[in-house]
């Protein structure tokens, strides 16, 4: 079968994710920037749940690699997307409760969680049809996909360690965003090199 439902609900989903995350956003109580700087926690949460959503959108376009798939991949597909959908629900709990360890704990399993199911997605693919090489190609042996998961399983454990250990997590959970904010243009490359071009 082919992946155009599959983009076209994937990239619907996210752009509902990211809807639902700013329509959760509160307005400061008063109306002067005392009143907005209380919100800083809610405000960064927002920050970098919107950077994860927008860099898994991103690299969801490893898709224009896949020449075929099947209803596995459909499935694992709805695995990761379902994990992301999670994202507007532990943003706004850490960011309401200033960063408390129990919401950093599951904001960094809901990354966690991605993560793995990412990386479920790409091996899925891979065991779909033998015309999905290209991935392969493009990502190699996927070190940085497997990196992110170890750093996520510390961000994961650290705000059991007290106070400065949810600060540890939020700041590791930061350092993967940067880790990935940066385009990977493997993709594009092994599609130039096939002589094809990704889709605009």
């Amino acid at each position: 079968m082919t992946k155009n439902r599959l983009e076209a609900f994937s990239d619907g989903v996210l752009a509902i994710i990211i809807t639902i995350m700013v329509l959760e956003l509160r307005t400061p109580a008063g109306h002067d920037w005392q009143g907005l700087l209380r919100l800083w926690p809610t405000l960064l949460a927002y920050v970098l749940s919107f950077v994860y959503i927008g860099i898994y959108w991103n690299n969801h376009h490893l898709m224009h690699t896949v020449r075929r798939v099947n209803g596995t991949v459909l499935w694992a597909n709805l695995h990761l997307l379902f994990w992301l959908s999670l994202f507007p629900f532990v943003s706004g709990w850490a960011g309401e409760s200033r960063f408390a360890a129990v919401p950093m704990t599951c904001y960094a399993g809901v990354a966690l969680m991605a993560a793995a199911a990412y990386n479920l997605l790409v091996q899925t693919i891979l065991r779909a049809d033998v015309s999905n090489h290209l991935l392969r190609e493009a990502l190699g042996d996927f070190l940085k996909g497997r990196l992110s998961i170890a750093v996520y399983a510390v961000a994961l454990v650290t705000p059991f360690l007290g106070y400065p250990g949810v600060w540890v997590s939020g700041l590791t959970l930061m350092a993967v965003a940067l880790m990935w904010l940066i385009p990977d243009r493997r993709i594009e490359r092994v599609l130039e090199q096939a002589g094809q071009s990704p889709p605009g």
